[in-house]
């Protein structure tokens, strides 16, 4: 099966408790953890067909008090790839 490009434009991701500072870690981790679960669980089933989606509901997540930057991108990317399988 021929590989496919996809691209993810996150235009806000707002976190409350981590620095300015910290945002390049946390999107690392998040782009990380996102590539891994894709690869691993595949694309949704809503994906498949090749349709774009203007607007992903990830949700929310909870994350432990004093989590790092990177277990705080790691959580977004699991609820953005459970938002993904969502159908509107």
């Amino acid at each position: 099966m021929k590989a496919r490009a996809i691209e993810v434009h996150v235009e806000e991701l707002v976190l409350e408790g981590f620095s300015a500072a910290d945002r390049l870690r946390v999107g690392a981790s998040l782009e990380r953890e996102l590539g891994r679960l894709v690869r691993e669980g595949g694309l949704p089933a809503a994906l498949t067909g090749g349709g774009d989606r203007a607007v992903v509901d990830a949700g929310t997540f909870t994350h432990a008090p004093g989590a790092t930057p990177a277990a705080a991108g790691a959580g977004v990317a699991r609820a953005v790839y459970r938002g993904l399988g969502r159908t509107r």
